[in-house]
Parts: structure tokens; sequence; C-alpha cells
């Protein structure tokens, strides 16, 4: 008998070591944002690393269940710091993976402020600014095992992966056991396999935030994972993954009944003796596959090549019904707006109104109701929903759901207070609140949203009708690019696309778009040329050559900027409240941004670092397109355009900025 307990403690002892092993943090990704950076030996570091030893020190409390958040300091030097460990590890194996992280993020990110970091047991996430209780999605990180795809019924297998991948999230977003939003699955899909999921949020969350940014990390994986055997997606916020193989561990997860107490019987000693056999001949093959299994799963992880990939070049027909969570009833938005009542009505657009809205529990909503006759239809308000779903930036306005009931098309949006830019910058009463400060960081926050749209998000996106009416305001009156119903999605090696409908608003409207109908991102870069020189102006370009002056804005500005007499451009309520060398350099800019050749154009790169860094010498601009003398040596070809290239109307032009809409799906 002796022997035999030997051989179990024997058994155990090889059993724990080999799950330790397994349970060994894997290092899977890292964003080291560049656009805030501290100085080595500084207060900020110095908080910094008190904030990870808390971190560290933290990891190992049992009330914790695998997740802390910490800050550390006084602004501007303050620190704010968690980490999430995987909801099936143990105290040691989080302790460990939040040890390794925190090493390494120093060495990752040696001065950046915005860290994340991601391991298959654990994230550690720290930022100069408090992100604790927000739902995040950027940066994400989206991988899978590129050596193989399904080959048994590849499609059952797809629709078992949304199906349990569904299912999981349910389970992780209701889950409450010791506070976790954390959910894990096992299917049956053949003989020889079987699918696991799992799907898990910061537990400072609430419910809806970790419903909706599992739902929408989900909403990729028909994309960019069809017939994987195995893919996760990670947000800062939540992640989601599943394999073929058992990668949790599903004792600390859902653990079983014990097992009943043995019965008090007593057997002879002879039958004890043949008893004692039996059991050593039934433990030792279940250790051995025990064991061989965990020895191979190791292997196996270690082999796996993961690989970055980006997201589809388009959407799929289908992929709307993939974010089915971010669906609102009619009735409740028809609560939430009082019917729609017109004391709610925030404004108008080319597609629809917009009313502010109150849900139940207090929270705030823009709600963007199509018109029936706009020409926004089912393929446009698709694309909406579907692409701003994946978009998240400071600079963006958020999606927070959607409404399709019957006729009804509606967006449902973050409330965005101070409304859009033109209602400050073109209405003489509210000029006067717009100083060149608050224009200045106006100009550099779009040109960040843009940045993201063309170049740092996982989509290379044109957004086609940028202009001061899609560009909202927060509170603290930073911008947000609004209204993506145009956008177009390009591939990861397409620059440019052309089309036989026009969408986008005149004046707006690069020239090579207008006439052509060839688009690419510097067709943005001359829209948000235009839009500074609005901003720097306070005049619309659509209506500013009805002043005095005789000339279209461009012309106008061009005209100053050869004379040297930059600051006559300037909108006079900015009073003596700006930098000469600001105004200045951000009309050369402007200038740039209109060349009527798209190649001479700066890229959003390039012109995010122009506005950053004074130490960037600008080449000298062009003539922009459609520069005129007047307004009587000029046809203004945007206005035969109208009747050439748009369906929407056959009356003659009036100066305006309503959108131009395609009426047909892209």
């Amino acid at each position: 008998m002796k022997s035999l307990n030997f051989f179990i403690v024997l058994l155990s002892s090889l059993s724990l070591a080999t799950i330790t092993k397994s349970q060994d943090p894997s290092f899977l990704y890292n964003s080291c944002s560049n656009d805030t950076t501290y100085t080595r030996n500084s207060t900020y570091q110095a908080n910094l690393n008190l904030l990870l030893s808390s971190l560290l020190s933290n990891a190992t409390r049992n009330n914790l269940d695998g997740f802390y958040n910490s800050s550390i300091g006084l602004d501007p030097d303050d620190v704010y710091g968690l980490f999430l460990c995987r909801g099936d590890v143990n105290k040691n194996a989080c302790q460990n993976c939040v040890a390794l992280a925190a090493k390494e993020a120093i060495q990752r990110c040696p001065v950046e402020k915005v860290v994340i970091l991601w391991y298959d047991l654990c994230l550690l996430r720290c930022s100069n600014r408090a992100f604790f209780a927000t739902m995040d999605q950027d940066p994400g990180e989206f991988l899978f095992k590129s050596d193989q795809n399904i080959a048994d019924e590849p499609e059952r297998f797809n629709r078992l992966v949304a199906t349990t991948m569904n299912d999981t999230v349910t389970q992780a977003t209701i889950a409450t056991s010791g506070g976790k939003k954390f959910a894990v699955e096992e299917v049956y899909f053949t003989k020889s396999l079987n699918l696991y999921s799992l799907a898990q949020c910061t537990p400072d969350l609430s419910s809806s935030d970790c419903n909706r940014c599992l739902r929408i990390a989900i909403s990729i994986l028909p994309s960019c994972c069809s017939q994987k055997p195995g893919a996760s997606i990670l947000y800062p916020s939540c992640n989601v993954r599943y394999e073929t193989f058992k990668f949790y561990n599903i004792t600390t997860v859902a653990a079983k009944p014990p097992p009943p107490p043995p019965s008090p019987l007593t057997r002879p000693k002879e039958k004890g003796h043949v008893s004692i056999i039996v059991i050593v001949a039934i433990v030792i093959p279940i250790a051995v596959s025990m064991v061989l299994f965990c020895m191979g799963f190791s292997f196996l992880r270690r082999r796996a090549i993961k690989k970055r990939v980006s997201l589809p070049e388009k959407d799929d027909g289908d992929e709307i019904s993939t974010v089915e969570s971010l669906q609102f009833d009619l009735s409740s938005i028809e609560a939430a707006t009082n019917n729609f009542s017109p004391d709610n009505k925030l404004g108008e657009g080319g597609f629809g109104e917009v009313y502010k809205g109150t849900l139940p529990h207090g929270q705030q909503i823009a709600v963007k109701r199509l018109s029936k006759y706009s020409g926004q239809g089912a393929a446009e308000f698709k694309n909406e929903v579907v692409l701003i779903a994946k978009l998240q930036h400071r600079n963006l306005v958020r999606l927070l759901g959607y409404c399709l009931q019957g006729a009804e098309k509606i967006l449902i949006y973050e409330f965005v207070p101070n409304k859009s830019l033109d209602h400050f910058l073109f209405d003489p009463g509210k000029q006067g609140l717009l100083d060149w400060s608050i224009r200045y960081k106006i100009i550099g926050g779009i040109a960040r949203g843009l940045l993201y749209l063309h170049q740092d998000s996982r989509l290379r996106i044109i957004h086609r009708d940028l202009k001061a009416s899609n560009v909202l305001l927060d509170g603290e009156m930073n911008p947000r690019i609004a209204d993506f119903g145009m956008a177009k999605i390009f591939g990861g090696d397409q620059s440019q696309g052309i089309t036989n409908r026009i969408a986008g608003t005149f004046g707006y409207m690069s020239p090579e778009y207008a006439m052509h109908g060839q688009y690419s991102v510097k067709s943005d870069v001359y829209s948000f040329g235009v839009l500074i020189l609005e901003i720097i102006s306070g005049k619309k370009n659509s209506s500013f050559y009805q002043s005095d002056n005789g000339m279209d804005l461009l012309s106008y500005a061009w005209k100053h900027w050869t004379n040297g007499t930059a600051l006559e451009l300037m909108d006079a309520s900015l009073g003596h409240s700006y930098s000469r060398n600001e105004i200045a350099r951000c009309l050369h800019i402007a200038l740039l941004c209109v060349q009527e050749d798209p190649k001479k154009r700066p890229t959003l790169t390039t012109i995010v670092l122009m506005l950053t860094s004074f130490s960037v010498t600008l080449p000298l601009p062009r003539k922009p397109a459609y520069c005129v003398q007047s307004r009587t040596d000029s046809s203004l070809p945007i206005i035969g355009l109208e009747s050439d290239r748009s369906t929407s109307t056959s009356k003659p032009l009036s100066v305006n900025d309503m959108s131009i809409t395609e009426l047909y799906p892209r």
C-alpha cells in the first residue's frame, strides 16, 4: 500500500510539473505608441517603475482573480496600468506572466508611455491616460495558424466556430463567478476533433461594453480566419480565441463535483491486494497518456507559426449579421428620442436627420435616421455599420449600434456635445469661441484621424466626404471624423480606385475624382487642404466666391500666399490670439494638399510630421486645382459635373454643402 501511495505522489508531481511547464507564458504581440514618450530618468519613468512593481506584487493575491489596476503619480506624470491573466491560470502562472510582461515592457517599449503586451496567459497595459472601465479596441491584433486549413467539412467547421464563439461570448458577458468576465466551451466536431473556444473581458468593463467588445471581435473571424484550425483576436479590453486542441485548464474553469466517498464495507485482504493491482493497471496507462498529451501539446504550440493578418479588402455580404449584438429595437430608439421629437433634432444632412436621445440608464446618444428618399440605400447603410464597428480611434466618432427595421435605417453613435465644426466655424456669433489654439488642435486631430484611416487601421479607408459638417467636436473640442457612408475600403496593395458614380461634396472633391472618378488617399488629402483653409479663414469654400473678393477660397489663398500676405486670409474673429508661424505653416500645408497633381500632394504621415515639427522643410506648393482669378472668368467646372455624373438631381447646382450620393451598391 505504501508503494502505491508513493506511486500516486510521484505521478501527481510529474503531472503538476508538466502542467506548470505548459503554462509558461508565450509572447503574442505588443503595441508601443510613439505618440507620447517620456524622458529617461524622469519622474514619469520613476512612477512607471513603481506601477510595474505594484502590478507584480498584486499578481498573487487570491482575491483579485487575475486582474488588478492601479495608478501612481500626479498630472502630468501620472501613470495608469493593469494586468489581466487568463481566467483558467493559477496565481503562480499569473505572477510568472506578469513578471515577464513587466520586464519586457521596458525592453520592448523603452520610452513610450502607451504600452500593451499580449501573452497567451496574460495582458499588461500601461498609459499616461486613465483608461479604466473604458472599452478600447485600438490597437488590435489578429492571429491565426498559417500552416494549414481544416480539411474535413470546412463550411460546417466555420458554422460551428460561429455558433460556439457566440455562445462563449454570451457566457463570458453574464459570467459573475469571482467577478471574472471569462468563459470557455468545448464542442464536438468529429470523432477525432473537438473545438475549444475562449472569450474574456477586463472585469472593470460593464456587461454591455464587454458584450460589444467581444461581439465586434468575433465579427472579424469569418473574414480573417475562415477554415483556420485556430485563431485569436486581441484587443486592449477583450480577447477571443478558438483552437482544435484544449489550450486552457478545464479543471480551474468548471470544477467537477467531488467523487462520492468510498464504501465503508471491509473486504478480505486478498481481494484488497487484487484491487491494488487493478488500480495500478488502470492508473499507469492514463498517466502516461496524460503526460504524452501535455508534451505533445507543448511541442505543437511551440511549432505553431502565428502570423499577423489584415482584415479583408471587402465586407462580405452577410457580415452585418455578425454584428447583431449592436442592433437596437426601433421602440427603444423612439423612446430615447421621444418619438423623434423636433425638440431633440440636432441637425440634418444629405442622408437624413440626426436626433439626440437618452437611453434608460442615462447614456446620451446621437441617432442618425436615414431618409427613406436619401441616396444611402442598404449597401451604404451596411457599409457604414460594419466599417465603423471595426474602427476605434480618439479622432473618429464611435458607433454604438444600429436599427434596421422595416423601412427604417438608423445609426446610433456616441453623443458628441459640441455638434459639428461648421456649427461654430461659419456662424459669426460663434466663431469667436474657436480661438487659434483650438483650431490648430482641430487641424492636428483631423490629420491624425485620417492617418489612422489611411495607414494605421487594419483597413485602408478613403473617407471621400471630409468636410466641416462631418467633423464633430467633443466636450474638450477635440475633433471626431464622422459619416462613413461613402467610405471606400482598399486592399493591402491597392492605392487607388475608379468609379462611374461620384459621391462626395462639391468644393471638397479633388479634380481627378470629380472629373474622372479616380479616388485615392490623395483625394482625402485634397479635402483636408480645403478644410484647413476654411478653418483659417472662417469662410465656407462653397460660398466664398460670392463675397466682394470675387474669388473662390483656393484662389484667394493662393493670391495671399504669392503676395506674402498670408495673415490677411485669417478669420478676423481670431483677434490677436494666434501664432503667426503656425497660421503661415498651416496655409502652406493646405496649399500643398490642394495641388492639382495628386502625386505632388503630401501623405497624411508627412502632414502630421509637418504639423508637429517645425524643423521639417516644406516644399513650395504649385498653383491649386480650380484656381481662377475671378468668378467672371471661370465656369467653375464642378458645376457641370453634377448633371454629368450624379443622378441625385437634375437642377442646376446651388451653393451648399449637400453630399452627392452613389445610388448603386459598391
